[in-house]
């Protein structure tokens, strides 16, 4: 049953100590917040999961209403909750211990009250606090999701991929782009070579050929060969193209020699945007 502070004796102590540590990752205005829980999409749940040190399920047992002075930063329509919480599951990161406790923000409804949490489960995305055994820090301040086994199955999928040595780099943007044209009238190859955190490498390759469709693919080795193929959809390899690719290659990344191949250079880039399709996101980015 959600309460109103001030909480039982015990419960307001355990607030006590945690509540600024808890609060640190809430109070910045340019945390991302959720729209609504069933909006989620898959870039939704990466954006959460890859900057987190654990996800794990559990089930909540005691929630308390924070005041608006205890709730810097709260979102229009949110409210800031103290959350006490049963571990049921670990699914990536450090030993949790059986009891957690933690600050979110959720959805009021449409009568202005926070949703009914207690004895339900729910899955929790974020880090542990050192020298606070059971205190975590959400990764955003709606990183407390609806578990449903789909939603875990999900999660479980982006946590194998992010976990993997050979998981892709993010990518910040377009380094530079060569298309060198072949022998034959509508035949020709452009390379786009992606930056990416750490300099590792990754490249887009285009290939044309007479009669032929267009084909594309990604290398993140640094071979780039005829072979490469497109990520499939929903996959890290995807989210890091599509969420973060430019939409129009950069004018200052295309190296391609005369302007007929710097047009097909651009002409490919945008065949291979448009193949990635949008990156969509059910949660509110906030500047």
């Amino acid at each position: 049953m959600n309460r109103r502070l001030p909480l039982p004796i015990a419960l307001l102590a355990a607030l006590a100590a945690p509540l600024p540590a808890l609060a640190q990752n809430l109070a910045n205005p340019s945390q991302t917040v959720a729209s609504a829980p069933d909006a989620l999409r898959y870039a939704d749940l990466v954006d959460l999961v890859l900057p987190a040190d654990l996800v794990a399920r559990a089930q909540v047992r005691k929630v308390a209403r924070l005041k608006p002075e205890q709730s810097p930063g709260l979102a229009a329509g949110k409210v800031r909750l103290y959350i006490e919480a049963r571990t049921s599951a670990l699914l990536a990161g450090p030993d949790l211990g059986e009891s957690i406790r933690f600050l979110a923000d959720v959805p009021l409804d449409a009568r202005g009250r926070p949703p009914k949490l207690a004895k339900t489960d729910v899955l929790v995305i974020g880090h542990t606090v050192a020298g606070r055994p059971g205190e975590l820090l959400l990764s955003a301040p709606d990183a407390m999701l609806a578990w449903s086994p789909t939603r875990e199955q999900a999660l479980r999928a982006i946590l194998t991929e992010k976990l993997s040595p050979d998981a892709p780099p993010a990518v910040k943007g377009v380094r530079e782009a060569l298309h060198v044209p072949g022998n034959l009238a509508g035949e020709g190859e452009t390379q786009v070579f992606l930056a990416t955190e750490g300099a590792r490498p990754a490249a887009l390759s285009i290939i044309s050929r007479p009669g032929q469709p267009r084909t594309w693919g990604v290398s993140f080795s640094e071979i780039v060969d005829q072979s490469a193929k497109p990520p499939a959809p929903e996959t890290l390899a995807w989210y890091r193209l599509a969420c973060f690719l430019p939409q129009t290659l950069p004018a200052r990344a295309n190296i391609s020699d005369g302007d007929t191949s710097r047009a097909a250079a651009a002409d490919d880039y945008a065949f291979a945007r448009a193949a990635l399709g949008t990156c969509e996101r059910g949660r509110t980015l906030q500047p």
